[in-house]
């Protein structure tokens, strides 16, 4: 019987020291590892096809499994021999404000590949459930995409090093046995990658939201769906940016965005907001109107919130690909 029937099926895999190791065991840190694996690719497809990989060569290798760490462990290390293999022949994934500057309401649009960009993922595939609440506060602060998006900026070796200690706090010794490299050599990587890196905060958008951020985002919400672009531009920092991937095209200051939302943009107006969360950022589904009574999707909004408003607000547009991967409907009726 193949390795993926004996995926499906939930077999015994190994009978070793008196346990059990299932399929279900191994599908318990699913979570776990497509997070890893997420933030070493910058996409949530690559991290589900990454993180089947990792199973697939666990479920090969179990019988050189001995248990002198704990399994969640040894799957974290296949998953990040998987990314790397990945990463070798890949151009990294980026925003668009990581491309070039600014633009215009006025400028044309430029699509490019799906492949280019940083996608985001829903925070239950990513954050495993049987984590401590400060163990989940810093696992969603390291989904963010603002920090997803600094790590493809970095060697991927480097990436690595970095995620296995500040996200799950691996020894450098640790570290260098995995990546078959010195001590020494991780400390340099590390020092490198942290000096590359902006701080992270822990107080930022991994924790709980504030109720000043709660309100901001129902008023974001209110003035979205009443098309009352004044006041939801009000929402935003003077600074934020605004993002349509696909495109290339990004904006900067509610200026440029009132002339996007009031100009290439309305016809967004009468639009409909369904919550979710993405990248342990707080998110909408927006369906705008197609008919009476009908409202199909467009966008997928991710916000950053931040002290004085919102600081980016990032509209996904490939729905086919996200709204089926968050759950959520494919129209709205009323």
């Amino acid at each position: 019987m193949g390795a993926a029937l004996a995926l499906r099926t939930g077999l015994v895999l190994r009978y070793d020291l008196g346990r059990m190791t299932t399929v279900d065991q191994l599908e318990t840190h699913r979570a776990a590892l497509t997070g890893h694996c997420y933030r070493m690719l910058g996409s949530a497809a690559e991290a589900d096809d990454a993180v089947q990989e990792t199973l697939l060569r666990a479920w090969r290798s179990l019988e050189r499994f001995e248990g002198r760490s704990s399994l969640r462990t040894w799957l974290y290390r296949i998953a990040t021999r998987v990314c790397l293999d990945a990463l070798e022949d890949r151009a990294r994934r980026a925003r668009p404000v990581d491309l070039g500057p600014a633009g215009t309401a006025a400028d044309a649009l430029e699509a490019l590949p799906g492949e280019r960009w940083i996608e985001p993922i829903p925070d239950a595939q990513a954050i495993p459930a049987d984590v401590d609440p400060a163990e989940q506060v810093l696992l969603r602060e390291s989904i963010r995409l603002a920090f997803v998006a600094a790590l493809q900026q970095l060697p991927p070796r480097q990436r690595a090093a970095l995620l296995l200690a500040d996200v799950l706090g691996w020894s450098a010794a640790e570290i260098a046995g995995d990546l078959d490299t010195s001590v020494a050599a991780v400390n340099s990587m590390l020092q490198r990658a942290r000096a590359t890196l902006p701080a992270r905060d822990p107080s930022g958008p991994g924790a709980a939201l504030s109720q000043a951020e709660a309100v901001l985002l129902e008023r974001y919400v209110d003035a979205f769906e009443r098309y009352d672009v004044a006041a939801l531009t009000a929402t935003l920092r003077e600074d934020a940016c605004f993002s349509m991937p696909p495109f290339s095209l990004w904006l900067r200051g509610r200026e440029a965005v009132a002339a996007w939302l009031t100009g290439p943009g309305a016809g967004c107006r009468g639009s409909r907001l369904v919550p979710t969360a993405a990248s342990g950022l707080p998110a909408f589904a927006q369906y705008r109107p197609a008919g009476p009574g009908v409202h199909r999707p467009w966008a997928l909004l991710v916000l950053e919130p931040a002290p004085g408003g919102i600081a980016a607000w990032t509209a996904f547009l490939d729905t086919a690909t996200l709204f089926p991967r968050f759950g959520l409907p494919s129209e709205l009726t009323s």
